[in-house]
């Protein structure tokens, strides 16, 4: 890798363990700001993804929280700036949470196959308590998208197939698992850029 002045950098993954990859931007949080932390704070036992209020800031940058779950902390913003706008989420990291409304936004064209399935439908659908409403740029497409199935087979299924063979199951495991790779990374893509389910 080749840093902006020139300089030439190698990185071992073998060596080198628990790197953190992200985009620095600036968020000016205000009293009342809905925030989700885009990192673990082990320290004060949150999880990644975790959403909560900012119930004041100071003028040195100190945040005092109350999360979700009725938890309140305080931190400075400069020890954990792990932390973005929570007012929508991905379906993707939205999983165990509970909305009372749920607004949903499907485009049929931009988002890859292996997003837009039964299980985005099962998750994004059953956050809501009291209602979910379907965004999309294509309703006649939303219903084949959401049929998509995407589940995988277990090892026992596997082995009670019929005439088995181990390097076809192999070669389809390696294809899934690039699926869930690509997939993976387009959730990410699509985070960035607004495609997202309101809380």
């Amino acid at each position: 890798m080749e840093k902006s002045d020139g300089e030439q950098l190698t990185y071992d993954p073998r060596r080198l363990h628990g790197v953190s990859v992200y985009k620095e931007d600036a968020r000016d949080f205000s009293d009342g700001d809905r925030v989700q932390f885009t990192a673990p704070y082990a320290d004060k036992h949150i999880a990644n993804r975790e959403l909560g209020t900012v119930e004041h800031v100071d003028s040195q940058g100190n945040l005092k929280l109350r999360l979700d779950s009725g938890r309140e902390i305080e931190l400075a913003i400069s020890e954990h700036p792990h932390l973005d706008y929570g007012y929508a989420v991905t379906s993707h990291s939205s999983q165990g949470l509970t909305a009372d409304r749920v607004l949903v936004h499907v485009d049929t064209e931009a988002a890859h196959e292996n997003l837009v399935n039964t299980r985005l439908a099962y998750v994004a659908i059953s956050r809501a308590r009291d209602d979910a409403q379907i965004f999309t740029n294509d309703a006649s497409r939303l219903s084949d998208a959401f049929s998509r199935e995407v589940s995988k087979a277990s090892a026992l299924e596997l082995a009670a197939r019929p005439g088995a063979n181990s390097s076809e199951e192999h070669a389809s495991h390696e294809e899934q698992r690039t699926e869930n790779k690509s997939a993976h990374s387009q959730a990410e893509r699509e985070q960035a850029h607004g495609h997202s389910m309101g809380f």
